[in-house]
């Protein structure tokens, strides 16, 4: 399995899906967190999520998917690039239940969209819905944005991996409302293990090899965090003086630890000194300490 995603379109109806598949991206999130098992697992989910999720937005940005609830799971929570690099992270206690409403409690989904070219963001918030994120997910599409959207979802140790069909805007004929049915339930008879295990082109025979399907060059995902030794700086910067010398004085110096790749950076009473009287520059040489 590679990392990649798979678009492709029904030429019959219009009626559009993708398919993405996570391996070494995966692994770079497990190698730096220890996650419990069901945690782990919808964390692997929402990062696949967040990949089909940007193949069907046409913006050249950043979204953010994210989880928030008053259950054991406080936060989970994954950007994607239009260029389908990822990074993501959660927040819980020791022991988690299995179930999604469990995990999450009374919880909301937040989408936040952030164009390349424009300094305004765009936020969704909605309760959360449904004993699943792709229920989730398919609930909010279809109240938010008016899409009929079905996903499968699935995560273990070694990959995660997802499907979407979409129906797009169109003035629907009957004969294509038949295809969009029957498209819905030959998706719904994937197996876990067929998404995990098998390529997207064998997926995609499988599924619908009686139907007139048009498959695109697939697109390669990374893990990527865009963290660095000057965001923290700013961040710190944003403190004030003041209270970065309160940190200074309690602990001796300041060590940051970045949630998604748990990089660590740490600043002493000079680091802090110059930071309120010159730039630091990006990830200088020797700036890090572990």
């Amino acid at each position: 399995m590679s990392d990649t995603l798979q678009r492709f379109l029904f030429d019959k109806a219009p009626v559009r899906g993708a398919s993405v598949q996570l391996d070494a991206t995966w692994q770079a999130v497990l190698e730096r967190h220890d996650y419990p098992q069901p945690v782990r697992d919808l964390l692997g989910e929402m990062m696949v999520s967040a990949v089909l999720l940007t193949s069907t937005l046409k913006m050249k940005g950043r979204m953010s998917l994210q989880l928030q609830g008053d259950g054991p799971v406080k936060l989970v929570l994954v950007e994607c690039t239009d260029g389908h690099a990822l990074r993501g992270m959660a927040r819980c206690d020791d022991d988690v239940p299995s179930e999604l409403p469990a995990l999450i409690g009374n919880g909301r989904m937040v989408i936040t969209l952030e164009p390349e070219q424009s300094k305004e963001r765009y936020q969704s918030i909605v309760n959360l819905h449904g004993q699943s994120l792709a229920e989730a997910l398919g609930d909010y599409l279809v109240r938010s944005e008016q899409l009929d959207t079905r996903l499968w979802l699935s995560a273990d140790s070694r990959n995660a991996a997802g499907l979407l069909i979409q129906k797009l805007p169109s003035e629907w004929h009957e004969d294509e409302l038949e295809l969009w049915e029957r498209v819905f339930h030959l998706s719904a008879t994937i197996k876990r293990e067929e998404m995990l295990r098998l390529p997207h082109q064998e997926i995609i025979h499988r599924l619908y090899h009686e139907e007139d399907v048009r498959v695109f060059e697939q697109e390669p995902i990374c893990f990527r965090c865009s963290c660095s030794r000057e965001r923290v700086a700013n961040m710190l910067r944003t403190l004030g003086y003041a209270e970065v010398q309160d940190i200074l004085l309690e602990q001796g110096d300041i060590r940051v630890a970045c949630e998604f790749c748990n990089q660590k950076y740490a600043f002493d009473r000079v680091d802090a000194e110059q930071l309120f009287t010159s730039e630091i520059p990006p990830d200088s040489p020797g700036s890090t300490r572990h």
